[in-house]
């Protein structure tokens, strides 16, 4: 349980460096917005994608 929360607390800190670097998280192409008067639909995609992989690849690492 230990080693799951050092490597969330990694995770974590990892994406919020990104985004005060200016990376774009949540802001790439490939995800919607639309705005229909006072409703507003989001649809983080590409995001949803790329974080999948690096979960995936970062749960991969840490199994062996």
């Amino acid at each position: 349980m230990g080693r799951l929360l050092v490597i969330g607390g990694a995770a974590l800190m990892l994406l919020g460096l990104l985004m005060m670097a200016g990376f774009p998280l949540f802001r790439l192409p490939g995800d919607f917005m639309v705005r229909r008067g006072p409703v507003t639909f989001y649809l983080p995609l590409t995001s949803s994608i790329l974080l999948s992989i690096l979960f995936t690849l970062l749960l991969m690492f840490f199994r062996r």
